[in-house]
């Protein structure tokens, strides 16, 4: 593994690979809660105050409320190096562009 990967997040534990992430990710945070319940939450809150409003496409909005500062955490940390960001996420360069024109990142 690189020495990126495992130094994504500071201040913790070293994350070598996939699994070490997922479990890093399900770590509460200083809150109290972890990424997917930070993300449960939201959506209980959102449907909360739908007050019977007709709704479509939840699954874009998550998406891109998550995928966009995930995109833009990554392309600060490798400096805006396109190719190490791609790697780092699994993505093709293309796709990673693709995405970071979608959200005015580029």
């Amino acid at each position: 593994m690189t020495m990126m990967t495992e130094t994504l997040v500071s201040g913790t534990t070293p994350v070598s690979d996939n699994v070490n992430l997922k479990q890093h990710l399900n770590t509460p945070s200083e809150e109290g809660q972890t990424l997917r319940g930070s993300v449960e939450k939201a959506l209980h809150n959102y449907f909360a105050h739908l007050e019977g409003a007709e709704v479509t496409d939840v699954y874009n909005l998550v998406l891109s409320e998550v995928e966009a500062p995930l995109l833009e955490c990554v392309m600060n940390y490798v400096k805006g190096n396109q190719t190490k960001a791609s790697e780092l996420l699994g993505l093709n360069r293309g796709t990673l562009r693709k995405k970071l024109k979608q959200y005015d990142l580029l």
